[in-house]
């Protein structure tokens, strides 16, 4: 039946799918691996790929055969100078990619107009200028290339841009923001990082409008560092996290990213560009640069039953450790002697909790108060991975490296919290 059906389209056309009383519209996609054989998946005007069972009630209608790749070039890339300009970077990820329609293959974008091609309502929003810094999995993105973001953000807010979205894998999102949001020292405008949970060719991927989403957040008068993802399972709106708090909750969902001991600092409807903003933001109006550097020197260690001295002492070789503890900020007892000999040694040493929710606190028990005395710099709710992160920049200044950690730099730690 469904070849029957579909004997006179092909991919890439633009189709109607009439099913009973419900009509669905879109571009037809090639039948994906996960769908049952009765599925048509279609690509909406939304942007979201969606599935249509069919049966022997369904209708398929032609409304425009697909274009070549001149014509569809032709007709997406008309971009309006007016519009607020906007640098969208590119570091690879499930976000920056594009499907093809002949094949069904999803490919990395490698080029400004592979990105656009993908995205062409990018256009609708702002006047992009679109550069792939480069393609890689979230995973294998190291402290070297926070460097080089940071650098290229501060290059293209000399060369005007209103606000940066960097396109970024999200297993490791939140290290890159956190490492952006203290890297970058008073920057006027939004810079936002945006991935996707789902890839382009599924038809649940949120691609389309995280980065819609992403695209109005930057052309706001926010300043700072933010993380903009869904906010919930629906399409309604996404949330708008503060670089230093954010953390993926979730292997896969759409709502994976949360904002932890804090609410996000706002929201905003993809579809329509309308934000409100809970928290109110200092914006800044001065010099702006890069400060401090990454020592990427920094281990970090979770604090477990089975953690050994061997461990430990291989992690002090360098020049500072996290130590994800249980509970309030703990230990093994027996490990805090070890703990002592590494700090007197050279190695900073940070405390944060490995139950993400609460604060670290080693006042409570005689086995935290030892770890104060033995040296170690608590870091209150931080999260583990933006102490690792701070660390590995506050051990590349030139100050006090124990007064930094505790110090609120950049919001990454809050007095009040909110669960």
């Amino acid at each position: 039946m469904k070849e029957e059906l579909l004997e006179d389209v092909e991919v890439g056309d633009i189709i109607k799918v009439k099913n009973g009383v419900k009509i669905y519209k879109g571009i037809l996609m090639p039948h994906h691996r996960f769908s049952k054989d009765e599925i048509v998946n279609l690509k909406r005007e939304d942007g979201y790929n969606i599935g249509v069972e069919i049966d022997e009630y369904t209708d398929v209608e032609l409304v425009r055969r697909k274009r070549t790749s001149s014509e569809e070039r032709s007709e997406k890339f008309k971009l309006d100078e007016s519009k607020p300009s906007v640098s969208i970077l590119g570091t690879g990820g499930t976000i920056a990619s594009y499907v093809d329609y002949n094949t069904g293959a999803v490919h990395p974008a490698q080029s400004a107009e592979e990105m656009l091609y993908s995205n062409p309502e990018i256009g609708e929003r702002c006047y992009p200028k679109v550069e792939i810094l480069f393609s890689k999995l979230s995973e294998d993105i190291e402290p070297d290339d926070w460097e080089l973001i940071a650098d290229k953000v501060l290059e293209e807010f000399d060369s005007g841009a209103e606000g940066v979205v960097i396109a970024h894998g999200t297993d490791t999102m939140g290290y890159t923001s956190a490492a952006l949001s203290f890297l970058l020292k008073d920057i006027p405008r939004p810079v936002v990082l945006v991935g996707s949970q789902r890839s382009s060719d599924r038809p649940s991927s949120d691609a389309h409008l995280n980065l819609l989403a992403a695209i109005e957040v930057a052309k706001s008068d926010l300043s700072g560092v933010y993380v903009v993802m869904h906010e919930g399972l629906s399409e309604d709106r996404c949330a708008i996290h503060r670089g230093t708090k954010v953390r993926k909750m979730h292997t896969s969902r759409r709502d994976a990213f949360k904002s932890i001991n804090t609410d996000p600092v706002g929201f905003i409807d993809p579809h329509n560009g309308d934000m409100e903003i809970t928290e109110d933001i200092t914006n800044v109006d001065g010099e702006y640069g890069k400060y401090g550097s990454i020592d990427p020197d920094v281990s970090m260690i979770y604090s477990n039953p089975s953690l050994t001295e061997k461990e430990l002492r291989l992690a002090g070789e360098g020049n500072g450790i996290v130590i994800a503890g249980t509970g309030l900020g703990h230990i093994k007892t027996k490990l805090i002697p070890v703990i002592k000999e590494i700090i007197d040694n050279g190695t900073k040493v940070a405390m944060t909790s490995q139950c993400l929710y609460g604060t670290v606190n080693d006042n409570v028990y005689s086995s935290g108060r030892k770890l104060i005395e033995a040296g170690v710099i608590p870091c209150g709710d931080m999260l583990p991975e933006t102490a690792l992160v701070k660390l590995m920049w506050a051990l590349s200044l030139d100050e006090d490296v124990e007064e930094i950690m505790k110090s609120n730099i950049t919001g990454e730690i809050t007095e009040r919290r909110v669960r």
